[in-house]
């Protein structure tokens, strides 16, 4: 298995996973759950409306973490912003309780994939893995 189709599947099972962001010199962290599997990349969503797209437009490093069944996950890299009708209307599609506020063809939706990223797997019980994508 590829090493983001193992990231993917581990945030699939997580089902919420946490981003962080900054905003100057302060982080920012919130609890996300979208998250799509498309041509090779990981993908999450959000509205360029909200203060997690203004900071990842200043600064498109990243890091989310998932806990699942005693292991946690931790994948940092640069979050880059993918304009592409197609990725939206899959991610809406995964995702059908976003349609109520977003559509792939308003202003609003934002999907972004993981570009250089860096996925380390951790639990008390074995030692850490770590996987690029």
């Amino acid at each position: 298995m590829e090493a983001v189709e193992r990231v993917y599947e581990f945030l699939e099972e997580a089902k919420t996973y946490y981003l962080a962001t900054v905003e100057g010199d302060q982080p920012r962290v919130r609890p996300f759950g979208a998250v799509l599997l498309y041509d090779g990349r990981l993908y999450l969503q959000t509205g360029k409306v909200k203060a997690v797209s203004k900071q990842l437009a200043a600064n498109p490093k990243a890091e989310i973490c998932a806990f699942h069944n005693g292991t946690w996950l931790r994948v940092a890299g640069e979050l880059i912003n993918d304009d592409d009708r197609n990725v939206k209307v899959a991610m809406l599609d995964k995702m059908p309780s976003l349609k109520s506020m977003y559509s792939a063809d308003d202003d609003n939706t934002q999907v972004l994939y993981f570009r250089n990223a860096t996925a380390t797997f951790s639990s008390f019980t074995a030692p850490s893995e770590t996987v690029t994508f």
